[in-house]
């Protein structure tokens, strides 16, 4: 549904500046649509995604911009790697050099109220001990319903789908 609306756009010259992210589960048969048209990834989870999406970047594009998806619940529900699998997934990431990894992304449990502070302590003591990753700048929190108490605990994104485009079937 996406590559179709991407290539009709940008076609358009008054369309050619858009950024598009990829929000939503990575399945390995999509990893090239993704690598090819995307500009970011925000749900980044597992390092035979990471691999197939550098591997697939094609050379006279950018580095494609990732955010790691956190599971920071351990919600059986949700996507995302957990926070004590962070180290391992950073160093893959890392070494791939058609990825630039730029933050974190979350979706927290309903019922949770301290996920967004603890995403952002997490977001900065990653930075503290990864200096060498210059472009980490991205707390993608929050969305149409709670887009407030993210931006109030350090989102640098927040994803408003719903509230522009109103709820999906």
């Amino acid at each position: 549904e996406a590559i179709e609306k991407i290539n009709t756009l940008k076609s358009n010259p008054e369309c050619a500046d858009i950024v598009w992210h990829y929000i939503g589960s990575i399945q390995r048969n999509k990893t090239r649509d993704i690598a090819e048209h995307f500009d970011w990834v925000q749900t980044l989870e597992r390092d035979i995604i990471a691999k197939r999406l550098n591997d697939q970047r094609p050379d006279e594009l950018p580095a494609l911009n990732v955010l790691i998806q956190v599971n920071i619940d351990n919600e059986d529900s949700k996507s995302g790697c957990l926070p004590a699998e962070l180290p391992a997934l950073i160093t893959a990431i890392k070494g791939y050099e058609r990825l630039q990894l730029r933050g974190l992304m979350i979706i927290p449990a309903k019922a949770d109220t301290d996920a967004f502070a603890r995403t952002k302590a997490l977001f900065d003591d990653i930075k503290a001990s990864h200096p060498e990753l210059n472009a980490w700048d991205t707390l993608s929190m929050g969305m149409s319903g709670d887009m407030a108490e993210a931006i109030d605990n350090g989102s640098t994104m927040v994803r408003v789908g719903t509230a522009i485009f109103g709820a999906r079937d």
